[in-house]
C-alpha cells in the first residue's frame, strides 16, 4: 500500500553522473578534484524546494562501470558523484528541507564488472555465482566468455536470474542498506523485464523492514495495474506521456481523451507516476512543435491525478533530443551549471510558471486521487473537471486561434489556458 506522505510528493528528478559533468563513458582516468554531484546537489536543493517540489528522485548513486545502469557496486557511492560522507550529508540537506529522497534502483541486470560475476566466469558453471546469471557455457562470445543473457541487446548489461533465492536476498539487502541509509524509497529500473512474482517477494520484504518506503516500478506499457498488484506502489505512466505531447503536436485532443480513460481507470486502485520528460526521452520542449504549448502539458502534469515529476532543467525549459546510437543520451542528461546565476534569462519565466502550478497543485493535494469528468472536447479545445467527492477544479486548453469559452464559465485565450476552482 502505497505511504501516506506520497500522497503530497512533487518530485524533482536529477541524474547526477550527468548533472556533475562527469565522464559517463570512462574516456580518460578520473580527474583528482573533479565535479562531486552530491555536493553540488546539496547546493541546489533550496532551488528545488523553492521550485515547490518535496523530493528529490536520483538516477543512479551507486559504482558502475560507466553510465550509472551497469553497475559493478551497489553498496558504494560511485566515486565520479563523491564521497560516502557527500551522500549522508545530501541526506541530512534533505531532512532539513522536507525532501524526500528516491534513489533508482538496478535490479534487473549488473555490469560485467559486478564482483559475483566475474566470479562466476573465473570459477565455473558450478559455482555458486554462476546460479546469479543465465549463462550459456556451450556457446562463447568474442571474449571467449560464455554468452550471459543481457537487457535489450546490451551485452554489457549482464540479466540477473531472478528465479534465484541468492539474488533475491542481494536484491533485498541493497533496497535495505539504501533505506537504513536516509532514502525513502525506489525507483525500480526496467521492473517490466523482471517477473512480477519476484517483486512480490521483494517488495514483501523490504516493507517488513522499511512500511513507508515507495517502490515505484519503471513500465513502459502493458499491464500496469498487475506490477501494483506484485507489491509495487506504483508504476511510471509513459502511456499518458506520449498522449500528452503528441496530442498538442497534432492538435488532437481526442488521442489525449482516449488515453485520460485508460489513466482514469488506473486511479481506481493507484496513482500513477506522472511525468513529461525523463532521463530515458527528449526533452518536452524539444519534443512540441509549438512552444506555446509547453504550459498546456504542464497544465496536464499538473492538475491530472498522479504523482507529478520535473525532470531537472525541464523547469528551465532545456532542451535536448535522444538519439538512438552510442553516446545519444546525452544531450537528455547536460550537466547543470555552477549557480543559479548561470542559468539562461529566458528560462526563468518557465520555471515561474512551474511554481504557480505547483503551488496550485499544493492547495488541492486531493487531485493525488481525483477522478476526471470531460466537460467538452474538440480537435483543438478540451475542458475538464477534476473532481473528488464535494472538491472540483476545473480546467480549459485551447489550441486554437479563437476564444474557448468553456461548458463551466472558463475561457481560455488562443493557444493558453484557464483553470478555476
Amino acid at each position: 500500500m502505497e505511504p501516506d506522505w506520497v500522497r503530497h510528493a512533487i518530485w524533482w528528478q536529477v541524474y547526477p553522473l550527468g548533472f556533475a559533468g562527469a565522464d559517463v563513458h570512462r574516456t580518460g582516468a578520473p580527474t583528482p578534484g573533479g565535479p562531486r554531484a552530491l555536493e553540488k546537489l546539496t547546493q541546489w536543493l533550496d532551488y528545488a524546494t523553492r521550485l515547490g517540489c518535496n523530493g528529490l528522485l536520483l538516477n543512479p548513486v551507486s559504482a558502475s562501470s560507466t553510465h550509472g545502469y551497469d553497475t559493478s557496486d551497489p553498496f558504494r557511492v560511485d566515486e565520479r558523484l563523491g564521497t560516502e560522507q557527500d551522500f549522508d550529508a545530501l541526506v541530512a540537506a534533505c531532512r532539513e528541507r522536507g525532501l524526500k529522497l528516491l534513489l533508482d534502483g538496478v535490479f534487473n541486470h549488473v555490469g560485467r564488472d559486478f564482483p559475483q560475476f566475474r566470479a562466476a566466469l573465473e570459477y565455473g558453471p558450478h559455482s555458486a555465482e554462476a546460479g546469479w546469471f543465465d549463462l550459456d557455457w556451450d556457446h562463447r562470445d568474442a571474449a571467449g566468455e560464455p554468452r550471459a543473457r543481457d537487457f535489450e541487446g546490451h551485452p554489457e548489461l549482464v540479466a540477473l536470474h531472478h528465479a534465484s533465492p541468492a539474488v533475491e536476498d542481494h536484491v533485498v539487502a541493497v533496497m535495505n542498506h539504501w533505506l537504513a541509509r536516509g532514502a525513502d524509497g525506489w525507483r525500480l529500473d526496467a521492473a517490466y523485464a523482471v517477473p512480477k512474482d519476484f517483486w512480490a517477494r521483494v517488495s514483501a520484504r523490504v516493507k517488513g523492514e522499511h512500511p513507508q518506503a515507495y517502490l515505484l516500478g519503471e513500465v513502459i506499457h502493458g499491464d500496469y495495474p498487475g506490477y501494483v498488484q506484485s507489491g509495487l506502489d506504483s508504476v511510471t505512466q509513459y502511456e499518458l506521456w506520449k498522449a500528452v505531447w503528441s496530442s498538442l503536436n497534432d492538435r488532437n485532443f481526442f488521442e489525449l481523451s482516449w488515453a485520460l480513460k485508460r489513466h482514469d481507470e488506473l486511479v481506481e486502485s493507484f496513482a500513477p507516476f506522472t511525468f513529461v520528460g525523463n532521463h530515458d526521452v527528449t526533452r518536452i520542449a524539444s519534443r512540441l512543435g509549438d512552444a506555446r504549448h509547453l504550459a498546456h502539458a504542464l497544465v496536464l502534469l499538473f492538475t491530472l491525478a498522479g504523482t507529478p515529476a520535473v525532470y531537472y532543467g525541464d523547469e528551465q525549459a532545456f532542451r535536448g533530443v535522444k538519439e538512438d546510437r552510442a553516446g545519444g543520451d546525452d544531450a537528455v542528461r547536460p550537466a547543470f551549471p555552477p549557480s543559479e546565476a548561470d542559468l539562461a534569462p529566458e528560462g526563468w519565466a518557465t520555471y515561474r510558471l512551474h511554481q504557480d502550478l505547483i503551488g496550485l497543485r499544493r492547495r488541492h493535494p486531493w487531485l493525488h486521487r481525483a477522478r476526471l469528468v470531460t466537460d467538452h472536447l474538440a480537435n483543438g479545445m478540451f475542458a475538464y473537471t477534476m473532481r473528488d467527492g464535494e472538491q472540483h477544479l476545473h480546467v480549459a486548453l485551447n489550441l486554437t486561434d479563437d476564444v474557448f469559452d468553456t461548458p463551466t464559465g472558463l475561457s481560455a485565450p488562443p493557444h493558453g489556458w484557464a483553470v478555476s476552482g
